[in-house]
């Protein structure tokens, strides 16, 4: 199980939100590219980048941000929030970034999905976010009535190469993943799964290890407040520790 440390960007800068509420933010970093030399030194393989100003407005507001991460980070990078257009994957994959992921225009368009996973295979991952089970949309402003899983088994069919599942309710609170959930996604999905949303301690970590199938995790919030130190989640999830 991969351990990937977050970089939620907003105003070009590094941040933190309770739940996705854009009026809870914490600023943690003002320099996201030496933020992300920090969790690559520290043995991150993979960084998970949010630009919460896409996902709020549909359109990129952090796209400086993410060349300088990608110029800095020595690792593989994945991109989410707001991308909705083709063009914008396009770009993109053209600045180097290994891994792009669609969550509201895979909801509300299938079959845009499909066609991004024909364009670039395997670059394209589904992001799921749900709300007691429903799918939440547009920056997670809007829950739609779908189940959580159902919708994974059409991002498998279009031709997503794999999941990243976000627990809304978990997400920057500390409260510990919805494991049960996770575990049902982790399980049944029939694509890679990668868990995200409440890790507060290397004991979550533990748990979410024990999760068959489980491709990896993404810890935010517990990694900047130094409740979860990266290096010793890494060595743990490689059986070093």
């Amino acid at each position: 199980m991969l351990i990937i440390p977050a970089i939620d960007l907003r105003g070009g800068k590094c941040v933190r939100l309770l739940q996705g509420r854009a009026e809870d933010a914490t600023v943690y970093s003002d320099n996201p590219a030496e933020t992300a030399r920090r969790w690559v030194s520290a043995g991150a393989e993979l960084l998970h980048i949010v630009d919460l100003d896409g996902a709020f407005s549909g359109s990129q507001g952090n796209l400086e941000s993410i060349k300088a991460i990608r110029q800095a980070a020595g690792a593989a990078i994945e991109v989410g929030g707001g991308i909705r257009t083709m063009e914008t994957i396009d770009l993109l994959v053209s600045l180097g970034i290994e891994r792009v992921i669609l969550g509201t225009v895979a909801v509300k368009d299938p079959n845009f999905l499909r066609r991004a996973c024909e364009r670039h295979p395997g670059r394209i991952i589904a992001g799921i976010d749900a709300r007691d089970g429903k799918v939440a949309v547009k920056g997670w402003v809007e829950t739609t009535g779908e189940d959580a899983l159902g919708l994974a088994k059409r991002m498998k069919e279009a031709g997503a190469s794999g999941i990243i599942y976000t627990d809304i309710s978990r997400d920057g609170m500390l409260t510990g993943p919805n494991f049960a959930a996770t575990q049902k996604m982790a399980e049944n999905a029939g694509l890679p799964v990668i868990a995200s949303g409440g890790i507060s301690s290397i004991d979550d970590i533990k748990k979410l290890l024990e999760i068959k199938g489980l491709w990896g995790a993404i810890t935010g919030k517990a990694i900047y407040t130094g409740r979860l130190d990266v290096r010793e989640a890494i060595k743990l999830s490689k059986g070093a520790a």
